[in-house]
């Protein structure tokens, strides 16, 4: 349960009730509503990790573009200058990333994946 929710499910139990004070509540439980939906429809700007994410994206599609063949996380390490000083699993979700955008597709050899432009 959110707590927009709960204030609301709280309105609602306050609204049915007999509780002294009853239009203060009211109105301290509207408020705090209003201040989450204002909080919630702030535009939010990327992070520098989020924005660095999508120019890594790019260049792997990019050089997937240009290869081959498949290819696996070590040999974009090593053919990838940008990639070569992220670890293993920061590669493997921003591939991933690009195959639910399906944008490449993923392939296993023994176990192995390997990613090539769809």
């Amino acid at each position: 349960m959110t707590k927009k929710e709960m204030f609301t499910a709280l309105r609602t139990l306050v609204t049915n009730s007999t509780v002294e004070n009853k239009e203060e509540l009211i109105e301290g439980l509207n408020h705090e509503i209003e201040l989450l939906e204002k909080k919630s429809s702030t535009p939010r700007k990327p992070t520098a990790t989020q924005l660095e994410n999508v120019s890594l994206k790019a260049e792997i599609l990019a050089h997937l573009t240009a290869a081959d063949s498949l290819k696996s996380i070590k040999e974009l390490q090593e053919e990838i200058p940008s990639l070569s000083a992220l670890s293993n699993q920061r590669i493997t979700h921003l591939l991933t990333d690009l195959v639910k955008e399906e944008k490449i597709v993923k392939e296993y050899n023994k176990k192995t994946p390997f990613y090539a432009v769809k």
